[in-house]
């Protein structure tokens, strides 16, 4: 008896576990599983690369559904049937776009469904086959097959011109072929250019010059009276620089080449080598710059008229130097104009500076002798 009750106990677990399995069919297919579904059919007019049943169905980038099945027209071998599975809510209409869908270049294939306006009719059954969508007919061109598409094209292109790429390739070699003989040429232009536009084509650092004040004198035995002040000179703007400046027979300035330049801008450099200088002849308390002496009984004005190198038959440095000697009220006490040259051995900047400086020399030399006398 209880050998018996036993294998009951067992055909009732089977039957209710039988029973349970049809149960769950039941519901899957009539409660909330397949039944809220539509099937649809697509054609494919191409391959449809790395698409599996079990396949994502997307509706505007929304899943929807799935693919439950693939297969090959057998009346059309280059078309591809695929049969999905959506939600019943899913608003496939008559003009819905299909395409697959490829995520990233190793991705997942998925069908992608798109569109349709409001107005266009949702899709039917037709004698018993599920309704029809046609896919685009780009639709398996996955990125890989896109750009062996493209290389195709790209390849086809270049053997249709294939002579006259030749042609530029030959135009290119004869025109580098042309400037590695002519380099030299190049950089003597390039560097005319330069000189033609103040630039310098020397790459070192700029090389600073300085002007000398006269030192010897003779004893001055003269009682210094009252405090002389040595106003900032005036010049032409293309003489407040501090470029040395070469100046050619027609008139015209342009800067000596080589990298120098005086040490400050040529007025500052010239009354600081001024104030030196009368000084020297002088009295090494008397003399002092207007900025610092404003309550200065007597005023040196000078005027830089001229401080640079002619291009004649020889370079001649030449500075020329315009004073007045301004009393209490304004009132000029004398006036006069000094000068010199000095030839120059080349147009080098050191060179240049060494004639600058000695011309410089003999014409403050003078004007100090003058400011000496006339105090």
């Amino acid at each position: 008896m209880e050998t018996t009750a036993k294998y009951r106990l067992m055909g009732a677990f089977t039957l209710v576990a039988i029973l349970g399995v049809f149960g769950f069919v039941y519901w899957l297919n009539h409660g909330s599983g397949l039944s809220e579904r539509s099937t649809y059919q697509i054609k494919f007019s191409g391959a449809v690369p790395g698409l599996r049943p079990g396949a994502a169905v997307q509706f505007n980038g929304i899943r929807v559904g799935e693919v439950t099945d693939l297969r090959l027209d057998a009346k059309t071998p280059q078309q591809v049937m695929a049969t999905i599975s959506v939600d019943r809510a899913t608003p496939v209409r008559a003009d819905t776009q299909v395409s697959l869908d490829f995520q990233g270049l190793m991705g997942v294939t998925s069908v992608a469904l798109k569109g349709g306006a409001p107005q266009s009719p949702s899709l039917q059954v037709v004698g018993g086959s599920a309704p029809l969508l046609v896919a685009e007919a780009a639709a398996g061109s996955d990125l890989t097959a896109t750009a062996r598409d493209a290389l195709r094209r790209l390849d086809g292109i270049l053997a249709d011109n294939s002579e006259s790429l030749r042609g530029t390739i030959a135009n290119l070699n004869t025109f580098t072929g042309a400037l590695a003989k002519n380099s030299d040429k190049i950089d003597g232009i390039v560097a005319g250019l330069e000189r033609m536009t103040g630039g310098d084509s020397a790459k070192s650092s700029a090389v600073f010059l300085d002007l000398t004040a006269p030192r010897s004198f003779p004893a001055y035995d003269k009682e210094i009276t009252g405090q002389l002040a040595v106003g900032e000179p005036t010049a032409l703007l293309v003489l407040d620089t501090q470029k040395l400046l070469l100046r050619s027979l027609s008139g015209s300035r342009t800067q000596i080449q080589g990298g120098a330049q005086w040490v400050d801008n040529l007025p500052k450099l010239v009354q600081a080598r001024i104030v030196q200088a009368v000084e020297n002849a002088t009295s090494p308390g008397g003399v002092a710059r207007a900025a610092d002496s404003p309550s200065a009984e007597r005023q040196l004005l000078i005027e830089i008229r001229s401080f640079e190198v002619v291009t004649t038959e020889k370079p001649v440095a030449m500075v020329e130097l315009a004073a007045k000697l301004v009393g209490e009220g304004g009132h000029v006490l004398n006036a006069r104009t000094f000068g010199a040259t000095a030839l120059a051995d080349s147009l080098e900047a050191a060179n240049a500076a060494a004639a600058l400086d000695q011309a410089f020399g003999k014409t403050v030399t003078q004007l100090a002798y003058w400011v000496r006398e006339v105090r």
